[in-house]
């Protein structure tokens, strides 16, 4: 149960991380990259625009392999058989059936 934990909130910790990105980003290459047009920066226009780019595309994959992982880490509950139990298959099996005397019936004249 305790790796089931981890990823879930490895998935949820990389798909806000994925959304703030997309929310910088720009379709027509403003967004965060066009407060940065001044020449005496770090990282320029392109560059930055570049880094956006590769961090979306690599929290989705990210996103994705964690999806995936996901499945082989879910808890399951499995007997020695390797059959399900559940508790209501087990409360059906140990019921007794309930006796019931009915009333005799009315003679109609």
């Amino acid at each position: 149960m305790g790796a089931y934990v981890i990823v879930s909130v490895l998935i949820l910790i990389t798909s806000v991380l994925l959304m703030l990105v997309v929310l910088v980003q720009n379709s027509k290459g403003g967004g965060l990259a066009s407060n940065f047009a001044g020449n005496n920066q770090y990282m320029g226009v392109r560059k930055t625009a570049d880094f956006l780019e590769k961090s979306t595309w690599t929290l989705a994959i990210v996103l994705l392999i964690l999806s995936l992982f996901s499945v082989f880490v879910i808890p399951r509950s499995t007997n020695v058989e390797g059959t399900i139990d559940t508790e209501l298959r087990e409360n059906i099996e140990n019921t007794q059936p309930v006796d019931i005397q009915l009333p005799p019936a009315a003679e109609q004249n």
